[in-house]
C-alpha cells in the first residue's frame, strides 16, 4: 500500500477543516436566513424588517408602572345608572360583542348583540323610546364575535357584517366564516356567506377597498397558533376573491380609515399570541398594501385586547386606542400587572407615538367620548379579567381628561363583572353618551352576572363644569 507523504496529509486535514467550518457557517448563517425570509414571507415585511422587530427596535414603554401620572385616581363617580336589557338568562351569558347603533333608522338607538352561547346575532331595539324588545335576526351562526353596521348593498337600509369564530376558544380547524346579513328594507334578514373554511374569524368590516364604488371587507382571523389579516373583495353578484395581507397567527382586530389622507382606505391591525403588534396597510387605492409595523411589544404575553380609531388629541389625526387585558391563556385567567389603556399619538407620515394612559387589570373596549362636556375627549373602559373574587374590583372606568393629555381615573361599576365587549351611544337623546356592556361569563365566580346592559348617563357630571 502506498502511503501519503506528511505534507498531503497535513493537506488533507486541512480541507477537511475548512469544510467543517464551513458548514458550521451556513448552519449558524443560513438557518436564521432561511427562519427570517420565511417570518418576512408570513408578515409581509422585509428582511430588514424582521431583523428590526426581533431586535425590538421600537420604543416601547409598556411595562406597567412605569407611567408618570395617568395613574392619579379621583373618586368613584355615580353618573351611570345600570338597566339589564335584552332577554333574561338562565344560563351564563357569553357575549362576545355589542354594537349601539339605529339599526330601523328611527332616531333611536338600539344595540346589536352577537352571542356566542346562543350563536345568534340579536337587534334590541327600542321602540318607544325607553322600551328595549330583543329578536334574533340569524342564527346557526357558532360564535359569533363582531357585527357591523353598514348599508353593503347601496339600497338606502343597514345590513350587517359577521365575523364568525366557529368555535369561542383558540382552534387551528378551519371554521370561521365572514357573513352579511342582507336588509330587505323592514328589518327581515338574508344570510350571505362572503367567506367560510378560513380559520376563525374575530373581526370583520366593510369599505371600498380598490376604489370601484362597492363594498369589499378587511377580516382578522385568530385561529390559534395559525391566522391571517385578509382583505375580500367584491366581485358583484355575491361573488368574492380573497386577498391574504399577513399570515401570522393571533389578529383580533381590524380597523379602516385613511392613515396617510390619500383617498383610500387603509387597514389597521392588531395582532395578539406571541406577537403583541400593531400593524398598518397602506393602500394604493386600488387594493394592493404594503404593511408597515406601527408598534410592538416586548412582553410576548402583553394580552392585546383591542383597539379602536379616534381622534384622541384633536389634532386632526387618527390615533389609535388600545388596551391589553387578556389573560386566556392563564389557568386560572387572572389579571397580569402589565395590563392597561393607553394610546398611540398619530405623529403623521404613518409614524405614531406609544402613550401608557394607566393600569387597568383586564382592560378592553377603549372608547371615547366627552362625558363632562368640558371640551376635550375622555375615556372609558370595561375589564373582561379582573380579581372578581374581590367586591372592589372594577369593572368599568372612566378615565377623565384633566388637560395635556392626563387623565385621572375614576371607578364606575364593579358589577356586573366579566365585560369584554362595550359601545357608546347617546340611547335618550338627551346630548349626554351612554354606554352598553356585555358580558361573557366563561369562568369563576359567576355571582356578579349580567348579560347585556345599559347605562344611562344623568349628566350630573356637565353640571359640576
Amino acid at each position: 500500500m502506498t502511503k501519503l507523504p506528511s505534507g498531503d496529509k497535513k493537506s488533507s486535514k486541512g480541507v477537511k477543516n475548512i469544510v467543517i467550518i464551513l458548514i458550521v457557517i451556513i448552519l449558524f448563517v443560513g438557518i436564521p436566513l432561511i427562519f427570517l425570509n420565511y417570518q418576512a414571507g408570513q408578515s409581509g415585511m422585509s428582511i430588514n424588517e424582521v431583523v428590526k422587530r426581533k431586535m425590538r427596535i421600537t420604543e416601547s414603554k409598556d411595562i406597567g408602572g412605569t407611567q408618570a401620572a395617568a395613574d392619579s385616581t379621583g373618586s368613584k363617580t355615580a353618573f351611570m345608572t345600570a338597566m339589564p336589557v335584552g332577554d333574561k338568562f338562565t344560563d351564563k351569558p357569553q357575549i362576545a360583542n355589542v354594537l349601539a347603533a339605529d339599526l330601523d333608522r328611527d332616531q333611536l338607538m338600539d344595540v346589536l348583540v352577537c352571542d356566542s352561547k346562543a350563536n345568534t346575532v340579536s337587534w334590541i331595539r327600542q321602540f318607544p323610546q325607553g322600551t328595549f324588545t330583543e329578536t334574533v335576526l340569524a342564527d346557526n351562526l357558532i360564535a359569533p364575535a363582531h357585527v357591523e353596521v353598514r348599508d353593503f348593498d347601496n339600497d338606502n337600509d343597514n345590513d350587517l357584517v359577521v365575523a364568525v369564530l366557529g368555535m369561542l376558544f383558540p382552534n387551528n380547524d378551519k371554521i370561521g366564516s365572514v357573513v352579511v346579513l342582507e336588509n330587505d328594507g323592514k328589518q327581515n334578514f338574508s344570510k350571505h356567506v362572503v367567506a367560510e373554511k378560513i380559520a376563525r374569524v374575530s373581526d370583520a368590516r366593510m369599505g371600498d377597498l380598490d376604489g370601484d364604488g362597492d363594498m369589499d371587507f378587511a377580516a382578522a382571523q385568530f385561529g390559534y397558533d395559525d391566522g391571517e389579516t385578509r382583505w375580500i373583495e367584491n366581485l358583484g353578484n355575491w361573488k368574492f376573491k380573497s386577498h391574504s395581507l399577513q399570515n401570522i397567527s393571533g389578529p383580533i382586530n381590524v380597523e379602516l380609515a385613511d392613515v396617510d389622507k390619500d383617498g383610500d382606505l387603509d387597514i389597521f391591525s392588531l395582532v395578539s399570541q406571541e406577537w403583541e403588534e400593531i400593524y398598518c396597510f397602506l393602500n394604493d387605492g386600488k387594493g394592493q398594501f404594503q404593511p408597515k409595523l406601527l408598534w410592538g411589544s416586548n412582553n410576548e404575553d402583553f394580552g392585546s385586547s383591542g383597539i379602536a380609531l379616534a381622534d384622541l388629541n384633536k389634532d386632526g389625526n387618527i390615533d389609535i386606542l388600545y388596551t391589553n387585558g387578556d389573560a386566556f391563556d392563564y389557568v386560572p385567567p387572572v389579571p397580569r400587572p402589565w395590563h392597561g389603556v393607553q394610546w398611540l399619538e398619530n405623529k403623521g407620515n404613518v409614524s405614531f407615538e406609544y402613550h401608557r394612559i394607566c393600569n387597568f387589570a383586564g382592560a378592553f373596549s377603549p372608547r371615547m367620548a366627552d362625558f363632562d362636556h368640558d371640551g376635550d375627549n375622555d375615556l372609558m373602559v370595561v375589564s373582561g379579567f379582573n380579581l372578581w373574587d374581590k367586591p372592589e374590583s372594577e369593572s368599568c372606568i372612566w378615565l377623565e381628561n384633566v388637560g395635556g393629555m392626563q387623565f385621572r381615573r375614576h371607578a364606575v361599576a364593579s358589577s356586573p363583572t366579566h365585560l369584554i365587549t362595550m359601545d357608546l351611544g347617546d340611547f335618550n337623546n338627551d346630548g349626554n353618551m351612554d354606554m352598553v356592556t356585555g358580558g361573557m361569563h366563561v369562568y369563576p365566580p359567576f355571582d356578579r352576572m349580567g348579560r347585556v346592559t345599559l347605562w344611562m348617563n344623568n349628566g350630573d357630571l356637565g353640571k359640576t363644569k
